[in-house]
């Protein structure tokens, strides 16, 4: 029998809890700060290669499984003719994947594209997995448009009715 006094309990360890449930358990803390501690020693000492983090943005990118690639088809830097005397002329790309085209201009106050065939479409502006970037809309013609140009790699994720397509990651 007890008389109220007794602080043993149901798992006879005598430290006044039930089974463990809410323990406050010592060992799992120092665990815990150990792991810690480790984690900063191998972030000054052994940082990730830019390399290697660049190819994990890429994969963050294709998370979604049953995205389509959209194949870059066209970039003006690489397919077309400099214009002499042209200055601060805007980069087109070309997306496709199956049927869906993806025209894009890129320029220094934002870009804008098309979405073909015509359709609406949720667009993501993807910077990496640190720094979500901007979501836009396409209207019933497919058009869109983004305040802010792209700094660094970039690639777009198209959401349009259940499909997705996901860019290449291209340098701004």
């Amino acid at each position: 029998m007890s008389d109220g006094n007794d602080t043993r309990d149901n798992d006879g360890s005598g430290d006044g809890l039930l089974d463990g449930e809410g323990s406050f358990d010592e060992e799992e803390v120092a665990v815990g700060l150990l792991e810690e501690e480790l984690r900063q020693a191998a972030a000054i000492l052994d940082p990730v290669p830019d390399d290697l983090r660049q190819l994990a943005v890429e994969a963050y990118a294709l998370r979604d499984l049953d995205a389509r690639i959209a194949e870059l088809t066209f970039d003006s830097l690489v397919d077309s003719i400099p214009v002499r005397g042209a200055t601060d002329t805007p980069r087109m790309l070309t997306f496709q994947a199956g049927d869906l085209t993806v025209d894009i201009e890129v320029t220094g106050d934002g870009l804008m594209g098309q979405v073909l065939p015509p359709q609406q479409a949720r667009i993501e502006v993807l910077a990496g997995p640190r720094r979500p970037g901007p979501a836009l809309t396409a209207d019933e013609l497919g058009r869109f448009t983004g305040e802010a140009p792209p700094a660094g790699p970039f690639a777009l994720r198209l959401r349009a009715g259940a499909e997705v397509v996901i860019t290449e990651w291209l340098r701004a």
